[in-house]
């Protein structure tokens, strides 16, 4: 297939019950399939612990078909700006034992990205791109960069699941690149582009000028483009598997996702406890359990994020948000000789978490309250300017059941999103 053209999707989707793993392998063997690997050098781009996906099925498939066949065949854990996963972690991640690693795939290689380390420039999104893409709101040309692995294979696969997103709309596709084996200036620009349209007006939308913006990115890659986009609920059943190119698998990916990963209700709740699972392990990543409650909480009402296992702001970043806190978009638009200097990534990530809001007078004005039950302690919440309760002062579990009263709580939070119908 000529680079560039479009490609009839492969998948298989339900809307009432989960693929069987035997779909789920006839998919992928449809797929490989189709695409010519034999003999060639393949890297396939997964999620890292923070994501929802079957992929120790998905790994075990892959290399079924593919050891023996292609001639490289190496998987590059697209980390973004998180911590790198070794050792026992990646094991569980990938559904291997040591002896298995050491034996049947010592020829498959396994990396983690690093953001800051092993990049090439491919291209820049000249000035007037920017202004046009992000529809006036940024005018800065944007250098774009991605891991130097890419250059060392024929083909680049993404496998990932596409969830509702709060810098995106939803997740996948190319967003696996950018920001998944990016460098930072264009995490940077494109999560703060989607600060300045704010989290509540993008999350759960899929045409957004922040996915422009990382498909003209992807234009720039030197290697072909696959993807395997799944539609996951819980924490890896699969309701659809597509493939084909980032933007066509993920754009189909995204309309069933909208059924199986959206909750629409009648009413916004005055409270919302976010009950955040593990795989979220500082508040960088369990930040989802505000982002995906947000357009169902009333004006003025409270989320309290609930996660006791989680003590730390954020693992690379503790120190930056430390210093500017968390604060809505205006506040730091009023500011921003004090903030001008700060990876903009960072202050996305903190006008989301506090949500829409205004700064008029000096004075800041949140839509919503955001409380920390974590093992962050208070002194730090009330340093970075968030809400502390005491994680063992209640149990979520007593106050299941009251959405009657404006109360809910959300088991495992993080990929469901809550939205008002009509909004």
């Amino acid at each position: 297939m000529e680079k560039g053209r479009v490609m009839m999707v492969i998948g298989k989707g339900c809307t009432a019950r989960f693929l069987t793993d035997d779909e789920v392998r006839q998919v992928f063997s449809e797929a490989f399939a189709a695409t010519p690997l034999k003999g060639k050098r393949v890297l396939f781009i997964v999620p890292d612990g923070t994501r929802s996906l079957p992929l120790p099925l998905c790994f075990r498939i892959i290399t079924d078909e593919l050891l023996g066949v292609a001639s490289k065949l190496d998987f590059l854990i697209a980390t973004g700006t998180h911590i790198p996963m070794t050792g026992e972690v990646l094991e569980r991640h990938f559904g291997f034992s040591s002896e298995e690693r050491a034996g049947r795939y010592a020829e498959v290689g396994i990396y983690n990205h690093d953001w800051q380390h092993g990049l090439m420039d491919i291209g820049t999104i000249r000035a007037e791109q920017v202004a046009e893409i992000s529809d006036g709101r940024m005018h800065e040309p944007i250098n774009v960069q991605i891991n130097a692995r890419v250059r060392d294979y024929d083909y680049l696969i993404v496998l990932g699941p596409v969830f509702p997103h709060e810098v995106v709309g939803f997740s996948g596709g190319n967003k696996y690149f950018f920001p998944g084996i990016s460098g930072g200036n264009m995490i940077d620009q494109t999560h703060w582009l989607s600060a300045l349209i704010t989290c509540h007006a993008i999350i759960g939308n899929q045409h957004t000028a922040v996915r422009r913006m990382l498909d003209q990115a992807a234009t720039m890659i030197p290697t072909e483009r696959r993807c395997f986009s799944l539609v996951v609920k819980g924490h890896h059943d699969l309701a659809g598997v597509f493939y084909g190119t980032p933007e066509e698998s993920q754009a189909k990916a995204a309309e069933l996702s909208a059924l199986w990963n959206v909750v629409w209700v009648d009413k916004p709740f005055n409270k919302v406890i976010s009950v955040m699972p593990k795989l979220y392990d500082d508040l960088w990543t369990g930040s989802k359990g505000m982002y995906k409650v947000e357009p169902a909480v009333a004006d003025g009402g409270t989320v309290v994020i609930y996660a006791p296992h989680i003590t730390e702001v954020s693992y690379v970043h503790g120190k930056v948000l430390d210093h500017v806190g968390y604060h809505v978009r205006d506040y730091f638009l009023s500011n921003w000789d004090k903030v001008a200097n700060e990876p903009q990534a960072v202050l996305a990530h903190a006008c989301h978490v506090k949500g829409d809001g205004t700064y008029t007078d000096g004075v800041e004005h949140p839509r919503v309250n955001v409380v920390l039950a974590t093992g962050i302690p208070r002194e730090r919440c009330e340093r970075i300017n968030l809400g502390y309760l005491d994680p063992n002062s209640f149990n979520p579990a007593d106050l299941a059941g009251k959405e009657d009263e404006g109360i809910l709580v959300v088991p495992r939070a993080g990929e469901l999103l809550y939205k008002l119908k009509g909004s």
